[in-house]
């Protein structure tokens, strides 16, 4: 016998409520063994992980039968706790002779205290490399911080060779600004979005600024930070919201804390053993050794328990969390969340709310954060108080997977792990991509099959997609938007992608926006997918149940009040067809999918790589 036939607890016949639980919810528990099996009583064993694995055994006495099955039942308790609770269960036969034993079982336990603002996971949200997006000039870098050098055309490959040092110093820039974000904001209105999401916006010496010289300044090759102010304002009136990359794990070698090449007249802590920013960092051996992130000297790493340095970045008033949101944005994105200290992202959450009570705080990760582990312990990441929601790179992971010719039977377990290891708020406020600055373009990895790592950096930096493969790489981009705009969570376009832009990993990723050159047929299907998500509660906000989860078909309705959405998938190279209800349905994108209808039932056919969505028309929907 199936020990899932015994227990299953995604089915609220066995575990209600379903999933993550609010903490002080008691948690109904329920065996259903077939009567022929021969149990008579069980027994439950919990481990409260957050309470040094306390151990609490509960006996599940026998409550009925349900047909040819006996029911044992018990409930949990949560009062009084945040964290998970790993359980099992023994069955024994009254003989003694026989056992069965299920487990262990994850139970999310949140503080469900406070409401989470729910804008972030309802909308498109939209990535841009600041550097790589639109400028509106040529910017002279002379007296710049970090010796950096100007791209003269726009349409130049990123610098990715070493130096004469055999160092990839990242100082070229394209002189992205402020202003030519400004003057694309239609465009991104018109795409549907609802969010911006800036990588690094701060001085930095580096053109991705992850290594902040100065969180006081927007880098001035940008702009100013009243024109940062101003480009909120004009967000603002077109309905989007702006999110900032939080990097606070660690500084720049060049900056005016670390000030690692004396560019700044102030001394500091690589200086001076009396500056006032010595203390924020960790030297083996003052001033040449000290620990870094990941080992890069470039990238010194923070002391992230220093009182001063934690008051300036969330604890004080003028605080770098709330002066930022004062300044216009709506949010924070935590640069590797994971290897901040929990109430170090407790004290960000609490400033940011403090600040703007419908402020978000999202965490990079890029595990199932309800069970992430950093430096051996478990992280509080989404158990409230401390990120909203996470990077969905599981999403992304079971993608393309599914994408590239995997079993959708694997994406639906591994979203559905998801859904129910999560709570609810991180569920639905998840940042779900296809791609992001740390990875390669989604159209090359979907037109080649691979990220072609066993080929040189020279060869993949010349590498364009050959017709065919581009041709491919196309239809799977556009069957994979559609699953990132179904799904729960922010879709979202990381720049370019919806242009058709290509290229492997950092910095080919980075490329230029290629304005006047964009794909049409891409960005004419991401603008109708963010449409269709703006239009229609039930993907803003809808639950999730699916319809069909195996080899290369993949379908799952979307529901909010009366709205449902028909999501439908095939990745293979045969047309595939999907029996649907004897209901009215109308198609949302204008796809090659078919609808058959007939007296028996209808039959959605799926062309080979295409993708449909469906909106059941009722009487509420038809008034729309």
């Amino acid at each position: 016998m199936s020990h899932q036939s015994t227990f299953n607890s995604r089915d609220l016949r066995y575990k209600t409520p379903y999933g993550a639980v609010a903490s002080g919810t008691p948690v109904q528990l329920t065996l259903r063994p077939y009567r022929q099996e021969g149990f008579s009583y069980a027994t439950l064993t919990a481990y409260y992980e957050f309470q040094e694995n306390r151990a609490v055994t509960i006996p599940l006495p026998w409550c009925g039968m349900d047909g040819n099955r006996d029911l044992f039942s018990c409930t949990l308790e949560t009062e009084g706790y945040v964290g998970l609770i790993w359980y099992s269960f023994t069955l024994t036969r009254i003989d003694g002779k026989m056992k069965q034993e299920l487990g262990p079982f994850q139970l999310t336990v949140y503080d469900n205290q406070e409401v989470v603002p729910s804008w972030f996971g309802e909308g498109t949200t939209y990535q841009i490399f600041p550097d790589r997006f639109r400028r509106t000039r040529v910017p002279d870098p002379t007296g710049m911080v970090g010796g950096r050098w100007v791209h003269a055309s726009w349409q130049e490959t990123p610098e990715y060779r070493p130096d004469q040092n055999g160092e990839i110093r990242n100082r070229d820039f394209f002189g992205g600004n402020f202003r030519g974000i400004m003057e694309k904001l239609d465009y991104l209105h018109n795409l549907g979005v609802e969010t911006l999401y800036f990588c690094p916006i701060f001085e930095a010496a580096e053109n991705h600024r992850y290594g902040t010289a100065d969180y006081d300044c927007v880098d001035p090759m940008l702009g100013t930070n009243e024109e940062f102010s101003q480009l909120c304002d004009k967000a603002h009136q077109l309905g989007m919201k702006i999110m900032l990359d939080g990097v606070f794990n660690h500084t720049g070698y060049v900056s005016r804390y670390f000030n690692g090449d004396g560019f700044y007249q102030e001394a500091g802590a690589s200086q001076s053993e009396s500056s006032p920013y010595r203390s924020w960092f960790n030297f083996i051996h003052w001033p040449d050794q000290y620990e870094s992130w990941w080992g890069i000297y470039s990238l010194p790493a923070v002391n992230e328990h220093d009182p001063s340095y934690r008051a300036f970045i969330f604890g004080d008033e003028n605080s770098v969390v709330r002066r930022w949101l004062r300044a216009g944005a709506d949010g924070w994105r935590l640069d590797v969340a994971d290897e901040l200290p929990d109430d170090f992202v407790h004290g960000i959450h609490e400033a940011a709310r403090a600040e703007n009570p419908n402020a978000v705080v999202i965490g990079e990760v890029w595990e199932d954060g309800s069970t992430k582990m950093a430096y051996g312990v478990r992280r509080r990441h989404i158990l409230g108080g401390h990120c909203d929601g996470l990077m969905n790179y599981p999403f992304r992971n079971a993608c393309l997977q599914y994408l590239l010719g995997g079993d959708a039977r694997y994406f639906v377990e591994d979203m559905e792990t998801l859904r129910e290891n999560y709570p609810p708020f991180a569920f639905y406020s998840a940042m779900n991509s296809l791609g992001t600055h740390d990875t390669p373009r989604i159209l090359t990895l979907l037109g080649t099959g691979s990220d072609c790592r066993d080929h040189s950096r020279e060869w993949r930096a010349n590498f364009h997609l050959e017709p065919d493969q581009r041709r491919r790489g196309k239809e799977l981009l556009k069957l994979g938007a559609a699953l990132l705009f179904a799904f729960p969570g922010s879709p979202t376009i990381y720049y370019g992608d919806e242009a058709g832009m290509e290229g492997f990993e950092d910095p080919f990723n980075r490329r230029t926006f290629p304005w006047g050159r964009e794909d049409s047929e891409l960005l004419g299907w991401f603008s109708r997918l963010g449409h269709l998500r703006k239009q229609h509660s039930a993907l803003r906000r809808g639950n999730i149940v699916y319809r069909a989860g195996t080899g290369h078909i993949l379908a799952f309705t979307r529901s909010y009040e009366g709205e449902t959405v028909l999501a439908a998938f095939n990745t293979g190279d045969e047309s595939a067809t999907l029996p649907l209800e004897k209901q009215e349905w109308i198609h949302l994108l204008l796809g090659s999918a078919r609808l058959q209808v007939s007296s028996e039932g209808h039959i959605l056919t799926l062309p080979p790589r295409s993708a449909s969505l469906m909106l059941l028309l009722t009487h509420e929907t038809k008034h729309l």
